[in-house]
């Protein structure tokens, strides 16, 4: 069984929308409509809204899974300054500027629900 990332959204089309259209991902199943399987490469992430499936549900003293946070899924790109200004030119909000470290260059983008997605571009060999 494949590993997966679950993103909570506030709307699953807008996450579908994003994701597809922005970020190269492609729709596997849409079995309800508070919910979505997305793929790109190994990557499988699963969307769900609050209260949609039972990783939607309460989760008694830890409260009510919510959009957002700080945990952000790592998607590589070649060009990082031309995915980003494709990016910006359709509107996309980023968390941050790009920036350069020892392993490469990273920049966060929101996706509609405020979830963070990592753009990184690893060193030149």
């Amino acid at each position: 069984m494949p590993v997966a990332v679950r993103h909570i959204v506030h709307d699953v089309d807008k996450a579908i929308a994003f994701y597809t259209g922005a970020l190269g991902f492609t729709l596997d199943i849409r079995p309800a409509p508070g919910f979505a399987h997305l793929a790109r490469c190994d990557l499988h992430l699963l969307v769900n809204q609050p209260g949609a499936g039972g990783a939607g549900q309460a989760l008694g003293a830890a409260g009510t899974p919510a959009p957002g946070g700080w945990n952000p899924i790592q998607i590589a790109v070649e060009n990082l300054e031309a995915t980003v200004a494709s990016l910006r030119s359709a509107g996309h909000c980023f968390r941050s500027d790009i920036v350069q470290g020892n392993g490469g260059k990273q920049i966060l983008i929101d996706d509609p629900s405020g979830n963070p997605v990592e753009l990184f571009e690893p060193p030149k060999r």
